[in-house]
C-alpha cells in the first residue's frame, strides 16, 4: 500500500483517486482552497482518503501527482515535495496559462520547467493525454487484447519504473518515452495527443510527432 498525496484534485486527480483506491491505497486530496470544499470526493472515496492543504498532502505522499494549471506551480510546496516522487499531469495551453517563451520556442517541456522548479523531487510525466473519465472507462486488467497504452518520461529510472507499475495496476499499459526533454513527442496538438492507442500504435504516433519550432 502507498499514500499518494494530490496537489490538485479536479477532473484528471480525482479520477486518478478513485483508481488508487480501487487498488487499496491511500490518499491525501488538496486544492487550492479549503480542504472542506473536498468532503464530497473524500466521502465517495471512503476510508481510504482525506482532505488536507497542498503542503500537507506532499509531506504525507510517498508519490505525489500535480494536476494544477501551469499557473499555480510557483505556489508549490517545494520543501514539501523534495525527496518525492511527482507525478506531472500538466498541459501548456497558452490561452489558460498565458504565454510562456521557453514553451513557445521548444527550448524546453513543460515537465522540464517543474523539475527546475523542485530539483529536489523526481519529476514523471504521465497522464497528460488521456481524457479524465477515459481513466476508470478504459482501465482493463495487463493481458487485454487492445490495452490502452500510457506514455510516460522522466529523468529518474527508478521514478519511472515506480509510476510505470502505479500506471499498470490502474489499468494501462506504459510507453516509456525517455528523459523529460522528450515529453513534447505527447503535448497538445501531437498525433498521439488524446488517441486511444495500444502500446504499439502510441508508439508510432509518438516517432511521428514534429516539434512547433522546427
Amino acid at each position: 500500500m502507498t499514500t499518494i498525496g494530490f496537489i490538485g484534485s479536479g477532473n484528471i486527480g480525482g479520477q486518478l483517486a478513485r483508481l488508487a483506491v480501487r487498488e487499496g491505497h491511500d490518499v491525501v486530496m488538496s486544492n487550492s482552497r479549503d480542504p472542506q470544499t473536498l468532503a464530497p470526493l473524500v466521502a465517495e472515496l471512503g476510508e481510504h482518503a482525506r482532505a488536507a492543504t497542498p503542503a500537507e498532502a506532499a509531506s504525507a505522499g510517498d508519490i505525489v501527482v500535480v494536476s494544477t494549471p501551469l499557473t499555480a506551480l510557483p505556489s508549490l510546496p517545494v520543501e514539501q515535495l523534495a525527496g518525492r516522487i511527482v507525478i506531472d499531469t500538466n498541459n501548456y495551453y497558452p490561452q489558460r496559462d498565458g504565454v510562456i517563451a521557453e514553451l513557445e520556442d521548444d527550448s524546453a517541456t513543460s515537465s522540464e520547467l517543474l523539475q527546475r522548479l523542485l530539483p529536489s523531487s523526481r519529476v514523471v510525466k504521465a497522464f497528460n493525454h488521456i481524457m479524465a473519465q477515459h481513466l476508470t472507462e478504459h482501465s482493463a486488467p495487463a493481458g487485454t487484447p487492445g490495452r490502452r497504452a500510457l506514455a510516460i518520461s522522466g529523468d529518474d529510472a527508478e521514478a519511472k519504473r515506480t509510476v510505470a507499475a502505479l500506471i499498470d495496476s490502474f489499468g494501462f499499459d506504459v510507453v516509456d518515452l525517455g528523459p523529460l526533454a522528450e515529453s513534447w513527442r505527447i503535448q497538445p496538438g501531437t498525433p498521439g495527443y488524446g488517441q486511444v492507442d495500444t502500446a504499439d500504435e502510441l508508439r508510432a504516433h509518438l516517432a511521428e510527432a514534429r516539434r512547433r519550432a522546427a
